[in-house]
């Protein structure tokens, strides 16, 4: 007779107009025997996400479905669960994503890690159906990721695919988030997860990754996770510089996080300037860049790279929605796992 698997997850969708997505999603975690808990947080949508998740019931009794009245972000919705979950490990799905059938017993078969995530598989939303067939199959091949190698695969390089390593979906243990007091920044609308995860590996988490695929992250033009404003990037840099001041990070950990507050830093400038071409017009984003001129290279570079982008798309194995063939694009290859060791 075969023993029972333990149910001991909780997976956390927080959601956002999202009734078109939902079902699949909810329909995927509830589907894992090891998971205990679905908690979906209606994040102040304005169509049916909250009835429509309600909806997707097994008869299990593990769906929680919580609606906010008022948007308050990933984060806040993410934190909110935390605390009305029970569930020892944590899980994150985007509620237009869904998991491939195994992938919690993928992820529970390794031991030693305080986090562990999977590769994902980005896919378009027309390839959706029957992804599961088509995916590659990866040995787990195991690896460690330290801050340094956590950093560098968040770092873009114009022309080089990079890592991404901050999409990554880890399942959390809630005792090492208990015991250095994290929880997602409710400041940040982007980068809240690279945020989260820097902080518990500046403090010492383990972060094991495997290369087996079991979270398809579904690629729409429209999707809102590729969308964020100005001052997000402000304070994903601004999260950066308190990581710097709070940890005791080695030279090489705070000389790379210098490099990514850097790197975000640039990002900002260059939306800046942007917007304030477009609000004020260019003589007031010339002035702007010549006043800070430790922004111009950014701005500059920016500019010209955001010109020649498009040809580089035309030729990448991607999803359309990224810019690609429509091929199936995995987040971790043999690169990026050579440099999570």
């Amino acid at each position: 007779m075969t023993a029972a698997a333990p149910t001991n997850v909780c997976i956390i969708i927080a959601a956002k107009n999202a009734a078109d997505t939902i079902p699949k999603a909810i329909a995927s975690a509830l589907a894992e025997p090891e998971v205990a808990e679905v908690v979906v947080i209606d994040d102040g949508s304005t169509d049916d996400t909250a009835a429509v998740a309600r909806a997707a019931a097994d008869g299990s009794g593990r769906l929680n479905v919580v609606r906010f009245e008022e948007n308050r972000g990933p984060a806040a919705a993410r934190n909110h669960a935390i605390a009305v979950s029970k569930s020892p490990l944590l899980g994150i799905l985007d509620a237009d994503d869904f998991f491939f059938p195994g992938r919690m017993r993928q992820l529970l078969a390794q031991d030693d890690w305080d986090f562990i995530a999977d590769n994902i598989a980005f896919i378009d939303a027309g390839q959706a159906t029957g992804a599961a067939r088509n995916i590659q199959r990866f040995a787990p091949s195991p690896r460690l990721l330290d801050l340094v190698g956590f950093v560098e695969g968040n770092i873009s390089r114009r022309g080089v695919r990079r890592g991404e390593i901050g999409f990554l979906k880890p399942l959390m243990r809630r005792s090492f988030l208990d015991q250095f007091d994290l929880r997602y920044s409710e400041t940040l609308r982007l980068g809240e997860d690279f945020d989260l995860y820097a902080r518990a590996l500046a403090r010492g988490a383990r972060y094991k990754v495997i290369h087996s695929c079991g979270y398809a992250a579904v690629v729409r033009g429209d999707s809102l996770s590729g969308s964020h404003r100005t001052i997000d990037l402000r304070r994903l840099y601004e999260a950066d510089r308190a990581i710097l001041a709070e940890a005791r990070l080695s030279g090489e950990a705070a000389a790379v996080l210098r490099r990514h507050e850097r790197h975000i830093r640039g990002r900002y400038e260059l939306r800046h300037f942007l917007d304030l071409k477009r609000s004020e017009g260019i003589a007031s984003a010339f002035a702007y860049a010549l006043a800070h001129p430790g922004a111009l290279p950014a701005i500059v570079g920016g500019i010209i790279g955001d010109k020649t982008e498009q040809f580089r798309r035309s030729r990448s194995a991607a999803p359309v929605a990224l810019g690609g063939t429509g091929d199936i694009r995995y987040l971790l290859d043999a690169f990026a796992l050579e440099r999570a060791e």
